[in-house]
Order: structure tokens, then sequence, then C-alpha cells
């Protein structure tokens, strides 16, 4: 294991071993349940807050502020198909809320049901406008130290922001959980057995581009493309007529994480990862850059988004990145 990497404590109890209701559970009830009441909080004083992005669209956020603000704020990023509503958001924007952290959560274009604000279609490769509503939570708060923090493919998108250059000076770093690290891996790895990953994204991805058509009737048809039912076929229609990409292939690499994409990183940055992710082969790990600036955390178990210790309170995964915030300063 390099320098990079490192091992961290995670032993969760004999029945939360399995990476599959590590995955799941956390979005069935009664997780869901106990993560609702602990970020009621959260959610309540919740103000919307619509990001202009110039160009490159609107974006929507959630902030709340702490009843003690001190003087931090955090940005968190949901993965595909997830939103600012998921609970592994809730569950960390709830803890960070307590410690004092003024709370904003992003939501992606086309998702959280945001569909109607932007014409285009979102895609993994749209950086610029998240890059964009980065800048424009750091300059509101000018006094305030930015912290990131982001799971799946949002962590993959902020990993990508921290190694733009021209960051914004009160950026104090981003933590990755269960980050997209090579989108073709996570597509294979999606089609492979058992299928309910595969079909829930798809699921969840047909409805989101139901949603998209009734919001811009002239501009999209997408009945034929969703009865195939298949990610691979729909990913690669979609590249094609809706994208700058001649291919898939050559979308999936122009988000991936592997090989030099991280040397630029200009402010620290944490990754979690778990060896049993059912999605994210953690043996990708081993091909990302080593800037002094990163650094891995490996556990044995934790699914994929998961690191449950128990069904209430925070997750492992909340408490690392509170955790990294604070040795952030």
């Amino acid at each position: 294991m390099s320098e990079s990497h490192e091992r961290g404590c995670f032993e969760p109890p004999a029945l939360l071993r399995n990476p599959h209701l590590q995955s799941i559970l956390p979005s069935l009830p009664p997780r869901r349940w106990l993560i609702a009441r602990r970020a009621r909080q959260l959610q309540r004083a919740a103000r919307e807050w619509r990001l202009d992005c110039g160009a490159l669209g609107v974006l929507q956020a959630w902030q709340t502020r702490a009843t003690r603000s001190a003087g931090r704020r955090a940005l968190l990023l949901h993965g595909w198909e997830g939103s600012a509503e998921s609970g592994y958001v809730l569950s960390l924007g709830a803890l960070l809320l307590e410690h004092g952290y003024d709370v904003v959560r992003l939501n992606l274009r086309d998702h959280g049901g945001t569909q109607h604000l932007n014409r285009e279609l979102f895609h993994s490769c749209r950086l610029p406008e998240v890059a964009a509503a980065v800048r424009a939570v750091a300059a509101s708060g000018d006094t305030e130290r930015l912290y990131l923090a982001g799971f799946s493919l949002g962590g993959n998108f902020l990993l990508r922001v921290a190694a733009e250059p021209g960051l914004p000076a009160n950026l104090a770093g981003v933590v990755a959980v269960s980050p997209v690290l090579d989108p073709h891996h996570t597509l294979d790895a999606l089609e492979r057995r058992p299928a309910l990953y595969h079909d829930y994204f798809v699921a969840r991805w047909a409805r989101s581009l139901r949603i998209k058509q009734r919001c811009w009737p002239q501009e999209y048809r997408f009945d034929e493309l969703l009865r195939s039912r298949n990610l691979r076929r729909m990913t690669d229609e979609l590249v094609r007529r809706h994208t700058e990409y001649p291919d898939s292939d050559t979308y999936l690499r122009g988000y991936a994480l592997v090989g030099e994409r991280l040397g630029a990183l200009g402010v620290p940055a944490r990754v979690l990862l778990a060896e049993d992710d059912p999605i994210i082969p953690v043996a990708d790990a081993a091909r990302l850059a080593a800037p002094p600036q990163l650094r891995i955390t490996r556990v044995a178990t934790g699914g994929h988004c998961g690191f449950m210790e128990r069904f209430g309170g925070a997750s492992f995964a909340d408490r690392y990145v509170l955790e990294q915030f604070t040795a952030f300063g």
C-alpha cells in the first residue's frame, strides 16, 4: 500500500457486514426514518438557494444556517440519481449542523426535481457548472471557510473541482465517500449480478428522463429509448444524441479520476473507500495520481456509501468527514 493509502478502522456488527445490506439499508426504513428524525432541524430551517452559473445554467441548493455558527460552511453533493434529500446527505448534514457548520446541500442538474430549471440534459462531464456553483457558494461567505463533501458521483465531481485552476481562497478541502474512480469499471460492475443495482439505476434514470420530457416536450422524446431498460445502451444513445462526445467510451473517460486527473489538486483531499463496494472497484484507487494533498482511507467493509455501525445515529462515513474537516482547520 502506497504512502497516500491508509487502513481505516471500521468494524460493524456481524449483521451489518454484508456489502449489499450496507448499500441498500440506508435508503429503507427504519434507517431512513431515523435519519429523517435526526435531520429535522436541517430540513425545517433550510432555505432554497438558486445558484446562477451564468451561461452554464442554474443549480438548486438548500442552505441551513447553524444556530451557533463556527464560521465554517459545508457544501454536500449527492450521487447519481440521488438528491439533496438522500439519506446519506441528510445524515452527514445533521451531524455537521450540530457541530456549528452552515450546511449547503446542492442538487446536480436534473436531480431533486429540478428538470425544469435547465433545457439541456444532465451528464457527468458537466464539471464547469458544478465548479461555478462551488465558487458562488465560496464567494457568498468570504469570511467563512468552505468544506466540500460528496458521495459516489458527487464525490467524483468535487474531486475534479478541487483539481481545477483558480480555486477560491477560502476553500479548505474536500472529502469524497465511495467516489466513482473509473466509470468504465463502475458500469461493468453495475451489469454484474445481482441485477438489483443495474435495475435500480435504470428505474431511477427512466423516471428522471420522463420528468425531463414532460418539462421540455418540444425538446425530448425518450419513449423508445426507455423501452430498452439497458443502462449501457441508454448511456450510449443519450451520449451520441445529447452531448458533444462521439461515443460512450469517450464520455466515460471524460469524468474518470484515474491517471493524472487529480495530480493538480489545489487543496487537501481525502477519499473513503470500502473494499467490498459492489459498485466502485477499490483496485482502481491504485491507478490514481498521488499528489501530497491526497490521502485515501480503505476499510474492509461498508458497501457503497453505507458505513453503518447501527441503524440509528451517524455513520462511520459521517464521522470520518467531520474528522477530516476538523483536520483541514
